[in-house]
């Protein structure tokens, strides 16, 4: 309206007729009005040019959300990771226990894979599949599975209390070593030393090469044994029960030489560090949800974080620095932790129950992680170096890698 006004008594004047202080008011007032020669005029701006944002200044506009994720550090320089498997096998009948080591991976690229009462042998060079043997009682099944460190024998836990050594080579049985009073969930192998570890607490240590076997007994956990595992220089043995105790021992020694007992659920996942002498992780399950790095030389925590969920297996890359862990409820994915700082890498989501295990490939690249839902997923999460990856050992005949576990 005031425009209007502006433009109707402005049509009506004769400029040349008005005073200067007339002119004045009129040039104003277009100006307050914003019209007159409006390709010039601006209602705002900047004297100068517009300042420079601070450095690094982020909009926080662009964060969307981030509540409800694990309370960890993100590693810097983070590395990009494949987020999906690079390969699925199939599993059916995979038993979804906790406390059992139902795969493991050879130093000659084969795969032993339990399936309730069968055992698989998977050529990862090749893609074959062959199944070892099939329990003739349906009640029994196969609890754990455990490769010397040669490739060649396969170690066997079953429910039954019996631990049975075969022959890859020759597709069949060495011997059956008994003595626990019940199932083994657990097993690994230092040199000609197979440790087993039974529902009744005790571990057994077996010398594999003598007729009489069974050399040694360990007792001090009071519940299931259900993870073990010898120090890389094989003079330490850890172990973990359902107990949620960590026992260290010297196998010359009726007891253990130091204790762990933070954890607050049981300890199945546990590993030692590949370069770094006397360092081992544990972890706890459902309640306990927390990782943990010890000094064993002198029992000092070194680091630790509470991961959010169920964590069942631990294992390490030395040459990236990190290791990965395997995770139940909720998001039943694999981390990728730096060392020592413990920042997250990664989530690998694609599981749809809980992961129960995890193995490394011979070369370390690929991860397995084997789940309640009946898969086994490898994961290419520490590719070689350029001269290392020629060798065409797991990821020859990828086709075959589709078959059913059967």
């Amino acid at each position: 309206m005031e425009y209007a006004s502006h433009s109707m008594v402005n049509s009506e004047e004769d400029t040349d007729n008005l005073s200067t202080t007339q002119l004045e008011r009129r040039r104003l007032l277009e100006e307050n009005l914003n019209v007159g020669n409006v390709t010039d005029s601006r209602i705002l701006s900047f004297k100068s040019k517009a300042p420079a944002a601070k450095d690094g200044y982020s909009n926080n506009m662009k964060i969307l959300y981030s509540a409800g994720k694990p309370q960890a550090p993100k590693a810097s320089n983070t590395r990009q990771v494949p987020s999906t498997a690079e390969k699925i096998l199939d599993a059916p009948d995979m038993m979804n226990d906790f406390y059992l080591h139902l795969i493991d991976w050879s130093s000659l690229n084969h795969m032993a894979v339990a399936l309730n009462g069968g055992l698989y042998i998977w050529n990862a060079t090749d893609g074959s599949i062959l199944q070892l043997f099939e329990k003739e009682n349906e009640e029994e099944y196969i609890c754990s599975v455990s490769w010397i460190k040669e490739g060649n024998v396969l170690g066997v836990g079953d429910s039954e209390g019996s631990v049975q050594l075969w022959d890859l080579a020759n597709n069949k049985i060495i011997r059956t070593m008994r003595g626990h009073s019940g199932r083994v969930a657990t097993l690994d192998w230092n040199q000609h030393t197979l440790a087993s570890g039974g529902r009744e607490g005790e571990i057994h240590l077996h010398d594999v090469r003598v007729a009489e076997h069974h050399v040694a007994t360990l007792q001090a956990h009071s519940q299931e044994v259900c993870g073990l595992k010898w120090s890389p220089d094989g003079k330490f043995l850890a172990s973990g029960g359902n107990d949620n105790t960590v026992h260290l021992w010297d196998p010359a020694a009726p007891r253990p030489i130091n204790s762990i007992t933070e954890h607050q659920s049981a300890v199945k996942a546990m590993s030692w560090c590949p370069w770094q002498r006397g360092v081992l992780a544990t972890a706890g399950g459902t309640v306990d949800r927390t990782l943990r790095i010890w000094n064993t030389a002198n029992m000092r925590q070194l680091h630790s974080i509470d991961t959010g969920s169920q964590v069942s297996s631990i294992v390490w890359n030395e040459q990236y620095k990190e290791l990965a862990t395997g995770h139940g409820f909720s998001q039943n994915q694999l981390t990728l932790w730096k060392y020592p700082s413990l920042a997250k890498v990664a989530d690998l989501p694609g599981h749809t129950s809980r992961v129960l295990l995890l193995v490394c490939s011979p070369d370390g690249s690929t991860v397995a992680s084997v789940a309640a839902d009946e898969t086994i997923r490898l994961w290419n999460v520490w590719p070689q170096q350029e001269k290392v990856k020629k060798s065409k050992a797991v990821r020859s005949h990828s086709s075959l890698l589709a078959q059913s576990i059967r």
